[in-house]
């Protein structure tokens, strides 16, 4: 770039044109991302905390259930040893069931704390636009204030637009890369 007390040549006002036409949309974008991953994130969250219930009723109905087989189990008018035995089997079956649901609940809480990233994310979309909504206005106000004179402005727009010229997604992403994101 220039020095500030020298006028912009007719590459640097064509570069920071550019910017300012983009920077709209790039705002736009992060603001689309964001609200998709908030509501990503909380229908995530949602489900899980709802599953966590369903997987407590689970776990306690498999515990009573083990409890009371078991108590049938060991009941003295129960006559028929085939029975007890397949109470037992039902009792095992049933603390099966609840050491089940306190894994899955387990697994549950491990899905709900990898969710932090939203909020991380969330942060780092928020920086980004709070750095490049402010420079929107004075952008469009330097370029206003640095029009390049008209024979300039001509030279720019002579020759034929190649699609090397073009920005690619690599020089996107290094300019990316390069701010830190």
């Amino acid at each position: 770039m220039s020095k500030p007390d020298t006028p912009l040549t007719a590459t640097e006002h064509q570069a920071l044109h550019k910017l300012s036409q983009e920077l709209p949309d790039a705002c736009e974008r992060l603001d689309y991302v964001k609200r998709m991953t908030d509501q990503a994130a909380s229908k995530v969250l949602g489900i899980v905390e709802a599953a966590q219930d369903d997987a407590e009723a689970v776990r306690r109905q498999g515990q009573e259930l083990s409890e009371s087989l078991q108590r049938l189990a060991a009941a003295p008018d129960l006559s028929v040893e085939r029975a007890r035995a397949m109470m037992r089997l039902c009792a095992a079956y049933a603390a099966g069931a609840a050491g089940f649901a306190d894994r899955v609940r387990g697994l549950q809480t491990e899905i709900m704390m990898a969710q932090d990233f939203q909020d991380l994310s969330g942060q780092v979309i928020n920086k980004v636009l709070g750095m490049l909504r402010p420079a929107e206005e004075p952008l469009a106000q330097l370029l206003a204030a640095h029009e390049p004179p008209a024979a300039a402005a001509q030279e720019q727009l002579a020759g034929v637009q190649t699609p090397d010229k073009a920005l690619q997604q690599d020089d996107v992403d290094a300019l990316l890369a390069e701010m830190g994101f």
